[in-house]
């Protein structure tokens, strides 16, 4: 049985220039990404669960089911994915959160049983924990609030993974990644 209690941070904000359209709007197995990602992190138990949007935000909200989640805006979203995490990580200030999952919307058949796993696995090393895949690691991840300073501390267009290189990891099941057109063919022809 997991104690800890861990939020979600779905990082919304990019522009989904590879892809040439919103990627939390396409549609993967009869639902947008963004909204599968958020009934992923409710089902996993993960609470709260924020959202942060910065490049076409407003149309992104205007078109999911979000209520289930916190939206959070990224004015500084072209400044890279660190700012996105410091909205985040910033958001849990006072709250009764002693670790946060970092994740994307682009990664379809992330389970709530992973989510659940990664933060047990954190609880249990006491120490942040990272998914794996193919030839690469990183996100979705757990960070225990003591890695909270050096994820406010990130700049520019980096991302947590220094922050990952000597967690323990969990090898995702499906690690399909929508970044391109051929990537989205290739998740529905799984879905």
């Amino acid at each position: 049985m997991c104690d800890v209690k861990a939020a979600a941070i779905i990082l919304a904000a990019g522009a989904s220039r590879r892809l040439g359209s919103a990627k939390q709007l396409a549609i993967v197995g009869g639902q947008r990404l963004l909204e599968r990602t958020v009934d992923t992190c409710v089902a996993a138990e993960l609470s709260p669960v924020f959202v942060v949007l910065g490049a076409r935000a407003d149309e992104i909200e205007t078109a999911c089911r979000l209520s289930a989640a916190v939206i959070l805006r990224n004015e500084a979203w072209e400044c890279g994915s660190a700012s996105s995490i410091y909205e985040g990580i910033s958001a849990l200030e006072g709250r009764d959160c002693d670790a946060a999952v970092l994740l994307t919307c682009d990664m379809p058949f992330v389970t709530a049983d992973h989510l659940r796993a990664l933060v047990a696995l954190a609880e249990e090393k006491q120490q942040s924990a990272a998914s794996e895949g193919e030839g690469w690691s990183g996100v979705p991840a757990c960070f225990l609030r003591a890695s909270f300073p050096d994820l406010l501390a990130l700049r520019g267009d980096v991302g947590a993974r220094k922050l990952l290189k000597d967690s323990p990891r969990i090898r995702l099941g499906n690690d399909v990644d929508v970044d391109t057109s051929e990537d989205l063919a290739k998740a529905n022809e799984i879905a």
